[in-house]
């Protein structure tokens, strides 16, 4: 018999919970997301998932094969400045090492650029006698006193980042740190460089390690917290984190290495654009995720979404393999506000969950972009979250009323320019995910979820040139569907740093079988494996990614087909390549995948009040639009714009010159003249 899967995004004001049950039908449930505790929300979540299936919580999650969850609590901690109190263990005399970074900043020529902030204060990060040198032989051996002294040193620290000189060549001296650290401080969250980032290069290593100090604390806790509420309301199955890279890990290991959940819920939304590129939408889609507090933006090429390394989130440098992801401060709890200069402003201050938009009526008093919609006529007070929530106008009009005042101009002209401020900021977000990628964003469809984002598609498009958008049945909880759709997934990096030669097949060999025993711990079905490795031309100092799956690696010479490989990737990237030039492999990677069963389940929209025209404010005046239920058309069915498309959950903007086509495969797509 089949049970429930579920999946739950935690956003910036909502906390969406898709459940695809036992009868095929996928449902959608929304609950107010606790800052505070977003365990609280999940768990709210799932209750108003049971009742709108007509089960009890209790016999919904009986019923439940799976939970897969995308948590924001990394990424909360990086941006608000709140992970743990870090102290940091290396080598004496590299103690600067996240201080110096890389030598360059981020502004090269701003001379008044202040040097960031690092995670580990200098005063917190203590050099232990210790040295290997680059090939893996012991210069100085671990000293015993001089660890103690800087063991003793760290405490009163939440939690301790080992980071030793070549630990990647052998882990041997970070491990005997680890554990006389856990035995001197039991309790404090303990993380070594060897086992986050076994990679050659040590500002990423020593960086990616110290933000999986900072933020590991809070997110254990925070998973421990969800699993004991789970086990309160009678949850005994296993609960997955979807990963910064897009698949999916037991809670324990998404604990252990916490910086990989930094993107976590933005690459449930990724996850579902490839599964509708697959399924026919486009073949080239750029994701559009417009929640309450942020806008996410990614580009899907040919059902293919890219995955690189080296993301810096809120300033610091996580070096884990993660979707390729542009994140904008700018969703419908986004701040209109007077700038320098007295020029209009959006975002990227959020009003949040609390107090949220001054329409939501929970004390706001700030203009925001869904205040701006409302004062506009996009969305109508009485239906908002299928009529389970009244919009106040009143209290929209005061907000706005004080920002026109201060713009010397009407309330309606101020909210006109709130909504086509933050549509250009969001286009200026598609163009670094796809020109400055090399990709013309003309040729591919813009997909557009989240509660925000059908307010907004058609005008971002029409100022991208593209020609079409589209819009799922199940937008607001794409992301969480999306969870639902991505397979278990495990990686093991080597780094080889040297001419290819015959023991890289050893190496890939090797890493497979420790990849899939790895998985083989966690899941008794399906296990895949795929290949790849970071590749530059010899006198470069960068990497690229290359996929190798199918590679022969039989022989003592690197095979063709790879050093093609590489050529064609640095070709597709920068125009050109050079094959007469020496190729080196950097990193070998392979990552193990447990294919996860389950059908994505058709979502059916549930009631709504019947649909009237509405007054839509344009060119300086109002005119009426008419609305239709997103849920009520039929397949096939054509809507001509301009008009206004509603679901208890979202609203579509169909312009005038838009031609809007409801597919029987569950989504609009929108053609533009």
């Amino acid at each position: 018999m089949s049970k429930w899967r579920i999946g739950v995004d935690v956003g910036g004001t909502f906390t969406d919970v898709v459940g695809v049950g036992p009868d095929g039908q996928a449902r959608l449930a929304k609950a107010a997301s606790t800052p505070h505790d977003q365990s609280e929300g999940v768990i709210q979540g799932l209750r108003n998932l049971a009742e709108a299936a007509g089960l009890t919580l209790e016999a919904l999650l009986a019923g439940t094969e799976r939970i897969v969850h995308g948590t924001t609590v990394a990424t909360n901690a990086l941006l608000e400045r709140k992970g743990a109190k870090v102290a940091m263990l290396t080598t004496e005399g590299h103690r600067d090492v996240i201080e110096m970074r890389e030598g360059l900043k981020p502004e090269r020529y701003n001379l008044r650029l202040a040097p960031p902030e690092p995670l580990v204060p200098r005063s917190r990060r203590f050099g232990v006698k210790e040295r290997l040198r680059a090939d893996g032989a012991v210069e100085t051996g671990l000293d015993e006193a001089s660890l103690a002294a800087a063991i003793e040193a760290a405490r009163g620290a939440e939690a301790v980042a080992i980071c030793f000189l070549h630990a990647w060549r052998d882990p041997a001296h970070e491990q005997a740190a680890a554990e006389a650290v856990r035995a001197a401080l039991p309790g404090v969250f303990v993380t070594t460089s060897a086992e986050v980032l076994p990679e050659i290069k040590e500002f990423e290593r020593f960086s990616t390690t110290a933000v999986n100090a900072y933020v590991g604390p809070p997110v254990s806790r925070y998973l421990g917290r969800l699993a004991e509420g789970l086990k309160k309301v009678g949850y005994a199955g296993p609960v997955f984190v979807i990963l910064s890279h897009g698949g999916v890990t037991p809670i324990a290991e998404a604990a252990r290495l916490a910086a990989g959940t930094a993107l976590s819920g933005p690459a449930g939304g990724v996850a579902a654009a490839v599964a509708l590129a697959r399924e026919g939408m486009a073949g080239d889609l750029v994701t559009f995720d417009m929640g309450g507090t942020s806008t996410d933006i990614a580009l899907v090429a040919g059902g293919v979404a890219k995955l690189g390394r080296g993301r810096e989130v809120a300033g610091e440098r996580i070096a884990l393999e993660s979707l390729d992801i542009i994140t904008l401060g700018a969703g419908g709890g986004s701040i209109a506000h007077v700038g320098a200069g007295g020029t209009l402003q959006v975002g990227p201050e959020s009003a949040g969950a609390r107090p949220g938009p001054a329409c939501y009526g929970r004390g706001g008093t700030l203009p925001t972009v869904t205040d701006a919609n409302l004062l506009l006529g996009h969305l109508d007070p009485g239906s908002f979250l299928g009529g389970a929530q009244r919009l106040d106008v009143e209290a929209s009009e005061a907000a706005m009323a004080r920002l026109a005042e201060r713009l010397g101009i009407s309330m309606r002209e101020a909210a006109w320019g709130v909504y086509r401020l933050v549509n250009a900021r969001m286009a200026d977000g598609v163009r670094v995910a796809t020109v400055r990628r090399g990709v013309d964003p003309r040729g591919a469809t813009l997909l557009s979820f989240g509660g925000a984002a059908g307010l907004h598609a058609s005008a971002v498009a029409r100022d991208l040139g593209m020609a079409r958008y589209a819009v799922p049945l199940f937008a607001a909880g794409l992301s969480a569907w999306g969870m639902l759709r991505t397979d278990l997934r495990f990686e093991v990096t080597r780094s080889v740093n040297a001419n290819p030669d015959a023991s890289l097949a050893a190496t890939f060999a090797a890493q497979e079988e420790a990849a899939r025993a790895r998985m083989a711990e966690w899941f008794d079905g399906e296990i895949t494996a795929t290949r790849s490795a970071d590749m530059r031309y010899g006198e470069q100092v960068f990497e690229i990614g290359v996929k190798l799956d199918g590679v022969d690696w039989q022989g003592a010479a690197m095979p063709d087909a790879v050093r093609q490989a590489f050529h064609d990737q640095h070709e597709a990237l920068f125009t050109y390549s050079l094959p007469q030039d020496e190729v080196v492999l950097v990193n070998a990677r392979v990552a193990a995948l447990g294919r996860l069963t389950g059908d994505a389940g058709r979502y059916v929209a549930p009631p709504m009040l019947a649909a009237e025209p509405r007054q839509v404010w344009r060119d300086g005046g109002f005119a009426e639009w008419p609305v239709y239920r997103f849920g009520d058309l039929a397949d096939g069915a054509t809507i001509q714009g301009p008009a206004i498309l509603e679901s208890p959950t979202t609203t579509i903007l169909v312009q005038a010159g838009d031609t809007a086509t409801m597919d029987a495969r569950g989504w609009l797509m929108a053609e533009i003249d």
